[in-house]
């Protein structure tokens, strides 16, 4: 297929590159210039790239980006054919999703919010999992663009409703994960070998995914960026902002968004998420570390 992927970032660059080694027909864009794909052309603009596209795909960071680099000068819409489809996976705000693809649906332009989680492991991989909102038919002519960069395709239904699904997602990460550190803080302050504590956790019914794929790193105090503070911070922002619209309460989130809030303050925001951890520590005057660390 014909493909415009527009952001290279974390995750961007290693999809596109996938696509490429898949066999389609890839051309890049982003908005820091320098960065390729083997194998795919580069464009100046959104609007270049998009040219002759069946289908543009988005990972950019915010939803902001997805309205410049689709609506603004020089954007993605003013090339699109109809019939073509615009696939996002980004994690933006599905109230503005839904604005996105009212104004493409005008011209002829379907849009699936795609947006997906395994971190820029799983994007490296071809492992991810995507959060899919959409038209079926528009899902199944994606789909092999979806196996040349994922594993799963989960449609949550029609459009907006992947968005949503994932601010659900992140928002138990976020959750999950601060309550372990948290854990690993006080056991530590009270004296507790956290590699014990893990192992522990491990064993039973507290275990989690993201405990599993975080404790490692942590161990270890490595906090490069798997998936920046920044990013998390942002997407916990447009949870609470979508709950607000929906008349919904989310104050242990709240809680959560305070810590992110003062993380950065602190100048975590371009490490990992789990950096969080390190203002714990600060204000119990401890440092969580495995043996080996």
């Amino acid at each position: 297929m014909r493909v415009a992927f527009l952001g290279l970032g974390i995750m961007g660059q290693s999809m596109a590159s996938n696509l490429v080694k898949a066999g389609h027909e890839v051309t890049v864009w982003n908005r820091t210039p320098g960065k390729l794909v083997e194998g795919a052309a580069v464009a100046p603009t959104p609007a270049a790239a998009a040219q002759g596209a069946e289908v543009v795909w988005l990972c950019v960071s915010d939803t902001d980006a997805v309205e410049e680099v689709i609506c603004g000068k020089d954007g993605a819409e003013s090339s699109l054919s109809e019939g073509a489809i615009i696939a996002d996976s980004s994690t933006i705000s599905p109230s503005a999703t839904l604005k996105f693809a009212e104004k493409v649906a005008a011209k002829g332009v379907a849009w699936v919010d795609a947006p997906m989680t395994g971190s820029k492991i799983g994007a490296r991989d071809g492992t991810l999992v995507f959060i899919v909102g959409g038209a079926e038919e528009h899902i199944e002519r994606l789909k092999p663009l979806f196996a040349a960069m994922g594993k799963k395709i989960f449609r949550m239904g029609e459009t907006g409703k992947g968005q949503a699904t994932k601010l659900a997602m992140n928002l138990q990460i976020a959750m999950i994960y601060e309550g372990f550190a948290e854990a690993l803080t006080l056991a530590t302050k009270l004296g507790v070998d956290s590699q014990q504590l893990v192992s522990l956790i491990e064993a039973t019914m507290v275990r989690s995914g993201v405990v599993e794929y975080k404790a490692p790193f942590v161990l270890q105090r490595d906090f490069t960026p798997n998936f920046p503070l920044r990013l998390m911070h942002k997407d916990i922002r447009l949870t609470l902002e979508a709950a607000k619209e929906a008349r919904v309460k989310l104050p242990g989130l709240q809680t959560v968004e305070e810590i992110y809030e003062l993380a950065t303050e602190d100048g975590n925001k371009d490490l990992d998420y789990a950096a969080t951890l390190t203002l714990l520590e600060k204000w119990a005057g401890v440092q969580v570390k495995g043996k080996a660390a």
